[in-house]
């Protein structure tokens, strides 16, 4: 029996509507706590059935489903396993597979997220607070009264700059000790200059006092701080989520039995057991039992793989039909699928070297604007002989106005207003840099099943028999767990009939299911066992007694809008490739259906990985367009990438934008888009560049004070800000 395994298209709520993971308060130290993926969940009924199935069983204190990362937290009595509440999902019509909860955390992210929040509200109430105390100042407020609101805004300025300022003075801290500058420096000391000055100008019982322009500057720079960490949707490194798919425990067989050990414990030469729907712990060699192995979540195949006495596994395949007793070649570290989770990582690294726009901006820009503010200073103190006061404000002054606010926005001020684009068109950018490489793209690699294609089989000639054989099948496909037998018992039923009265029915791992009707055997299974020709390459194979065998056909359907997707990348110059794990075939089929020229079968998730990197070397930009484990790592490797949101955890980790509907169209459009998007961030650090042409010279023969060089700065990243907005239209 051949088979493509099931995939459930995602709505939008999928990914961008986060649920709580917490356990329940009430579980006691001494429950259980299981962690399982669940891939095929795709909407709120599907929480709430699984949620409601698993909170029915009496070993169950509390199940919470985590939609975004497709996963259910279980408090249990202590001895339930995963396995136990594996079965119970499967009975529910859930796949589902264990992680590993100890690898997994995003604490750090989501607190990292609240506190810039935080720190940009509070930056935001105090600037409205001393902006009110400096207008009554402006209006004329003098002496004793003047100096009165000028301490007042001290008192709200000190705590508030303190607080809401630390990222960037962390960051400016981390840089010089590493002896090198960034724009954090000269924001620091921008803040910090402004305050400082104040406060001797209040000392001094001074007319002017500048508490409102180091506040302003504070949240305005908070703010663009904020979009940026918006844009990206911080996720755990696919490397971690990889490692978690790892069984952290196996079923060991000995001489006085069964025992369940983790991996670490077990060596070369051990003996487990797989049982029928686990998945595969180790690298090993079959010495026991048959069976059926799905490899698509490593190797991308659509048909499941017969495994016999002899046979090779892999961590992380899917044991399909029978218990399987595998001697232990590689496990843990040594494991393939860890060997994986290593290539995930090292492409990781790679990718992370990639330096933004903002940045490069930033390499050149500090250091100029510490020189203006350092010659400034100097300048004035010779021309005063000598006059700290005003030497101290006119560099101050120069530094707020060269302050890098418009350049700071520039990046995420446009990668905010393209995102909302985007996600209208249905796509989700996790990536702060994502637009920008996106824009950069000259090649496009492709995955094939459940990319280009909907990964799930559907019967294709049900309409050229005859109720009772299609009764007669059902009968048997009830019985069965496979892929292939689960589509056709769906599609049947919602033809209206009824299963035949077939008794003794039975499942025989590795081929099919068969039974006993009106005296005489039935088969359901492969074409070899029941005695056919192998025909389609997706195809299921029944016979009655001695009566010919019959075909019941299926077929992976295309992706809305695959053709005209690789259509539209071709009118734009852009080289389309295919690569896939599946046979050459249908591989081949696929291709001709799409119009991919360049297409490679049988390529394994290292070979894609390298693939990519290949082109890489050559000096192109590759986007690479995968949904399973084993494009992960091409995925990572790639210049920009981009996964459904039917995608397992690690793929949609490992990519740059993730894509929530089932139409592959907005890809193109995307790239478009990622293109205006770059044109808008060049035209921002002209704006910023002809704004410090103009104010610097203003602000060093001192005509602007340092609060009119604060509402120029704010001028300009409103002015940054609006042209940003341009890219809504």
């Amino acid at each position: 029996m051949t088979a493509s395994p099931a995939r459930v298209s995602a709505c939008p709520a999928c990914t961008v509507a986060p649920m709580a993971e917490d356990i329940a308060a009430k579980a006691d130290d001494a429950e259980a706590t299981i962690l399982l993926a669940l891939p095929t969940i795709h909407c709120a009924g599907c929480i709430s059935t699984v949620e409601r199935g698993l909170n029915a069983d009496p070993a169950v204190h509390s199940a919470r489903v985590n939609l975004t990362m497709k996963r259910v937290s279980i408090a249990a009595n202590p001895g339930v396993t995963a396995a136990d509440m594996i079965g119970v999902l499967d009975g529910l019509g859930y796949e589902a597979h264990e992680l590993d909860a100890s690898i997994l955390s995003t604490t750090a992210t989501e607190k990292a997220g609240r506190e810039l929040l935080m720190r940009l509200g509070v930056a935001g109430f105090a600037m409205m607070n001393i902006m009110l105390l400096s207008v009554a100042v402006w209006s004329g407020a003098a002496d004793a009264t003047r100096d009165l609101f000028h301490w007042i805004s001290a008192l709200i300025a000190l705590p508030t700059i303190a607080f809401s300022g630390q990222p960037f003075f962390k960051n400016a801290y981390a840089a010089l000790r590493a002896g090198r500058l960034n724009m954090d420096v000269p924001i620091s000391l921008a803040i910090l200059l402004a305050f400082v000055s104040s406060v001797l100008e209040t000392l001094q019982s001074g007319e002017h006092a500048y508490f409102d322009a180091a506040v302003s500057l504070t949240f305005f720079l908070l703010a663009g701080r904020y979009l940026d960490f918006r844009t990206r949707a911080v996720a755990r490194s696919a490397a971690e989520e990889l490692a978690a798919l790892e069984v952290p425990r196996a079923l060991r067989v000995t001489t006085s039995g069964e025992e369940t050990v983790a991996i670490a414990e077990l060596v070369v030469g051990d003996i487990v057991r797989v049982k029928p729907g686990g998945r595969v712990p180790v690298d090993g060699v079959i010495v026991r039992g048959q069976s059926e192995v799905d490899r698509s979540l490593l190797t991308g195949e659509t048909l499941p793989v017969f495994a016999g006495v002899g046979g090779d596994v892999s961590a992380g395949e899917v044991n399909l039909t029978g218990p399987l007793d595998v001697r232990v070649t590689a496990a843990g570290e040594q494991s393939s699928l860890h060997q994986m989770a290593d290539l995930v990582a090292v492409a990781e690294s790679a990718k992370n070297k990639y330096t933004s726009l903002a940045d490069r901006a930033a390499k050149l820009y500090a250091p100029g604007v510490h020189i203006l503010a350092a010659l400034a200073f100097v300048g004035w103190l010779i021309y005063t002989w000598g006059d700290m006061r005003q030497a101290m404000n006119i560099a101050v002054a120069v530094l707020i106005i060269t302050c890098p606010c418009a350049l700071g926005l520039a990046v995420p001020a446009v990668t905010t207003a393209a995102s909302g684009r985007l996600f209208k068109h249905g796509m989700l950018i996790k990536n702060g840099t994502a637009l920008e490489r996106l824009a950069e793209v000259d090649t496009v690699v492709f995955d094939k099943t459940g990319t280009l294609t909907k990964g799930a089989p559907t019967p294709t000639n049900l309409t050229g028999f005859d109720a009772e054989t299609l009764a007669v099948g059902l009968a048997l496909a009830d019985s069965s767990s496979h892929p292939l037998a689960r589509a056709f018992a769906k599609e049947v039923r919602a033809m209206g009939i009824a299963p035949a009265a077939v008794r003794d029915i039975q499942e025989v791992p590795g081929y099919g299911v068969q039974g006993i009707m009106d005296k005489h055997m039935v088969h359901f299974g492969r074409a070899e066992w029941v005695g056919a020709s192998q025909g389609a390459t997706m195809a299921v194979w029944m016979r009655v007694g001695a009566t010919p065998a019959v075909e019941f056909t299926f077929a992976d359907h295309l992706r809305d809008g695959a053709a005209e997707l690789v259509a539209d990348l071709k009118s734009r110059g852009i080289d389309v490739k295919l690569l896939s794990g599946d046979g050459a075939a249908p591989v081949a089929d696929l291709a001709a259906r799409v119009g991919i020229d360049d297409f490679h079968a049988g390529v394994l998730p290292a070979e894609k990985a390298a693939v990519v990197q290949d082109l890489t070397e050559q000096g192109r930009h590759v986007l690479m367009v995968g949904d399973g484990l084993n494009d992960t790592a091409a995925l990572t490797a790639a210049y920009v990438s981009i996964s459904p949101a039917s995608a397992l955890d690690a793929a949609r980790v490992a990519s740059d934008i993730v894509l929530l509907g089932g139409d592959l169209k907005p890809v193109g459009a995307a790239i478009g888009i990622a293109r205006q998007a770059t044109k808008r961030i060049h035209e921002n650090f002209t704006i910023a560049s002809l704004y410090n042409v103009i104010a610097v010279p203003i602000a060093i023969v001192g005509f602007a004070t340092p609060l009119a060089a604060a509402l120029a700065m704010s001028a300009s990243s409103i002015t940054v800000s609006l042209n940003a907005l341009r890219l809504r239209k």
